[in-house]
């Protein structure tokens, strides 16, 4: 069965990219373009990310990657980092706080995105540091032309950047307004920060290797970790409504490095599926796979009831055994008789309340937040950050994917360090981060804050396997949301038809998609919306009508309202690439040949 798409999969054997930016697209197929692999063009593209994504991501932020070089297994590379030996519950509580502030220093775990991408390309790239990064540094000094939505959220910010975060104006404020939508947008302290890391790189050796390091050495102990820590001690207005001073001293740089590890995996079907850990919320896409039933006709109401309350059941587990201090494994989890138990918790009508399961036997424990989550519809395609006075925002990310002619794949969701997550640092060009609003100031919790370790982030990038062999990378932004339309474009390519011979990639992302929220939000101030359940209107009215009848709390949205998926392919037998990108938003594009 196929559908109408807005357009073609892209199929071709040199090479493919796919992200939530068609400048990162074309970027990325520069650098294959000029001999680099997958690795140099997903590194390239991720620093062009920071640039025309500002209010999605940037170089202080974090990154969750899955890579499967051409003929070995996937691993995951974490660029999430810790809080820092600062971050105690005590410390929060003892000002006054009873969550993480969604905005400012407090709420800045280490910087991680940055060394997971010099990693990356240390050991697996071939380009040369200064030629990966030359694309950003062009459109951060030629300026790039801005989408509307970098412009309505400089706009929300505003008052924020002339009163509080006086730091942001000169670049985001520039002519002292908001960049219209096409307005050139430039960053040129951004641009002589990746200059002046280079000229000390190369300073430091002539060796491509030893120039990374020296890279990674500047960031975690040079001028870079100086302005980061000052930045951090100097008080800000945040979501609280006052202001503070952050915990990352320059010990928490010096000690952090990214990390490799193996995927969380599940097999369904056939196809096997490569994700982070417990320290993410990847493995929820894992358990959704398990509580599916036998028999799923793809697209009628049977089919999205299970997929709702799967997810609900899922998150709620997430809630109460995910995070970086869990002590549950993974194959508890998915233990079959586990998944049976919690299939058999989906009955005919709709849930509105949080059942954790109890895997191993054991007793789920819940935070109060849990049962005191502030109650509240999550927008529709949630996802594009909405913005507050004190810049209070829910999250959302980008994505980029890329497969090259010689196999190596590699999936990415850089987030963090938006240009509203905390004062731009005036002698870098960007700002902090705020992934510790994600974790619980309640000890005892899998998630709790607890210096050294990793905020539970949303963040997922997927990669899938069929006969041990990678296939298919896709991921898509919107954090909580994140593995809930991943999973329904998988099973769209997994139970819909074939287009030219490949899976129909476009097809998959463009059809009707939908999210729940029944589970506390990771976003501060982590609403939740019990039995509600947001949908696009090309579902159908019958599927609509019938999701209401069962007691689904259902928002239509707009025909094109949820999801960002991006994805890349490649069949081994043919060596064929394929790639799409989601028409949602009028900003992601694939490209390839």
């Amino acid at each position: 069965m196929t559908a109408f798409t807005t357009r073609p999969t892209l199929q071709g054997t040199f090479g493919m990219a796919s992200s939530t930016h068609w400048l990162v697209s074309a970027t990325a197929m520069a650098v294959l373009e000029d001999g680099g692999n997958a690795f140099d063009a997903a590194v390239a593209g991720a620093f062009v990310l920071h640039v025309v994504e500002p209010h999605l991501n940037g170089p202080a932020g974090e990154v969750p990657i899955i890579l499967a070089p051409a003929g070995q297994s996937p691993k995951v590379l974490c660029g999430q980092g810790p809080a820092p030996a600062g971050a105690t519950i005590e410390h929060y509580t003892g000002l006054g706080l009873d969550m993480v502030p969604g905005t400012g220093p407090l709420a800045a775990a280490v910087p991680g995105a940055f060394d997971a991408w010099m990693v990356l390309l240390r050991d697996h790239g071939s380009k040369s540091l200064a030629r990966v990064l030359e694309y950003a540094i062009g459109y951060a000094e030629a300026g790039h032309p801005v989408v509307e939505n970098v412009s309505a959220t400089i706009s929300a910010l505003q008052g924020l950047f002339e009163s509080e975060w006086t730091t942001s104006a000169p670049v985001y404020l520039p002519g002292e307004k908001p960049p219209a939508p096409g307005e050139l947008l430039k960053n040129p302290v951004l641009a002589q920060t990746w200059r002046r890391v280079i000229a000390e790189a190369e300073a430091a050796s002539t060796d491509r290797d030893g120039q990374i390091e020296a890279a990674r050495r500047v960031w975690r102990e040079g001028f870079i970790a100086e302005a980061l820590v000052a930045s951090a001690a100097n008080p800000a207005m945040d979501t609280s409504g006052q202001r503070h001073a952050g915990t990352l001293t320059g010990a928490d740089l010096v000690n952090y490095r990214a990390t490799y590890e193996d995927p969380a995996t599940y097999t369904w079907n056939g196809w096997t599926i490569a994700k982070p850990g417990l320290w993410s919320q990847g493995p929820v896409f894992l358990q959704q796979l398990a509580l599916l039933p036998e028999e799923l006709e793809y697209g009628t109401p049977d089919y999205y009831h299970a997929l709702i309350e799967g997810s609900k059941l899922a998150m709620a587990d997430r809630e109460a055994w995910y995070g970086d201090s869990a002590d549950i494994t993974l194959d508890a989890l998915l233990d079959p008789a586990y998944s049976a138990t919690r299939r058999d918790l989906i009955g005919p009508e709709a849930s509105h309340q949080l059942r954790p399961g109890s895997p191993d036997g054991r007793v789920p424990v819940l935070g109060k937040h849990a049962t005191h989550a502030v109650a509240e519809s999550i927008p529709l395609g949630a996802g594009e950050p909405t913005v507050s006075r004190t810049g209070a925002t829910r999250g959302d990310t980008c994505h980029i994917d890329v497969v090259d002619r010689w196999g190596n794949m590699v999936a990415a969701t850089p987030s963090g360090g938006w240009l509203q997550s905390n004062p731009v640092v005036p002698e870098l060009g960007f700002p902090l981060g705020t992934r510790l609003q994600m974790a619980w100031l309640e000890p005892g919790l899998p998630n709790s804050l607890v210096p050294g370790r990793r905020p539970r982030t949303t963040l997922s990038p997927s990669l899938a396997l069929r006969d041990g062999e990678p296939v298919l990378a896709f991921g898509t932004p919107g954090g909580d949301q994140q593995d809930q339309w991943s999973l329904h474009f998988f099973l769209a390519v997994a139970l819909r038809g074939t287009v030219r011979g490949g899976w129909d990639l476009q097809g998959a992302i463009d059809a009707p998609n939908w999210h729940q929220d029944s589970f506390p939000g990771s976003f501060y101030p982590h609403a939740m919306n019990p039995g509600g359940v947001g949908v696009e209107s090309r579902i159908g009215d019958d599927v609509i009508a019938e999701l209401r009848r069962r007691g689904h709390r259902i928002t239509v949205g707009e025909p094109w309202s949820e999801g960002r998926v991006c994805a890349v392919a490649r069949d081994p037998g043919t060596g064929v690439l394929s790639a799409a990108a989601n028409p949602r938003g009028m900003q992601g594009y694939a490209a390839g040949r």
